[in-house]
């Protein structure tokens, strides 16, 4: 039987590491603690699986790990840390709007253009000073197709796909927390909101070019993390105990 050796060990995987592998995605809460036979499962994956069908994407140990490993650091051992990820790529029907005619001029005729929305990574973390941070990475992608004939008469059918990558943290603060507004202004290109309540939302987004799918990635969404974590008094609490 065919690739029987990778198929037996993605049936030893972690659940979840086998569902990245052959459904490319899950959605799931685990505590703190029960994350990491899933990270020690992931780490094994090139050792064991050779395929080019069962490869992970990129994105999993480019930014799926490192995030982990960032949000599990802040977390107490009940905290629970929640993650919907999906790494199906923006070609996915429902994924895609409707396209759209545009006036084009020779050589180029038939100029379709239309939009998809890809929201790969949403977590959830309830962190240690008693706050809840979610991050939402979402890339956007602007398609175009036409037909272009060249000077011998001949048609070709052409593409074009240019990403945007959104990022958005909202941090919901511990009831009645004491917010005081940052001594600087955050980057020109990232925003920030703020509903003052009982329990103050901090919401920061971010946008820029893409398609970035490494450590690059990772240092963008924290960048954009630490505006909802300038609005408060550094925790005097460690960053983990066992």
């Amino acid at each position: 039987m065919f690739w029987r050796k990778q198929k037996a060990a993605i049936a030893r995987f972690h659940p979840l590491h086998t569902a990245l592998t052959l459904e490319k995605g899950f959605s799931v809460s685990l505590r703190r603690d029960d994350w990491e036979p899933v990270i020690a499962s992931l780490a094994g994956h090139g050792a064991q699986v050779r395929r080019r069908k069962w490869q992970l994407h990129q994105r999993v140990p480019g930014v799926l790990v490192p995030m982990l490993r960032v949000l599990a650091a802040d977390m107490p051992p009940d905290g629970v840390l929640s993650v919907a990820a999906d790494m199906r790529g923006s070609r996915v029907p429902e994924k895609n709007g409707p396209k759209q005619d545009l006036p084009s001029r020779p050589p180029v005729s038939g100029l379709k253009q239309w939009f998809a929305f890809d929201p790969w990574l949403r977590m959830r973390a309830e962190l240690r000073d008693g706050s809840v941070l979610e991050v939402v990475v979402t890339d956007r992608v602007r398609n175009r197709s036409y037909r272009k004939r060249n000077p011998r008469g001949k048609v070709k059918l052409k593409s074009k796909a240019k990403t945007v990558q959104l990022v958005r943290v909202t941090r919901r603060l511990p009831k009645d927390a004491v917010v005081q507004r940052p001594p600087s202004p955050p980057p020109g290109w990232v925003r920030v909101q703020v509903k003052e309540g009982k329990r103050t939302v901090i919401r920061a987004s971010g946008k820029f070019p893409g398609p970035r799918e490494d450590l690059g990635m990772v240092e963008l969404i924290l960048q954009v993390s630490t505006e909802p974590f300038r609005w408060t008094q550094p925790s005097a609490a460690a960053r983990r105990t066992t």
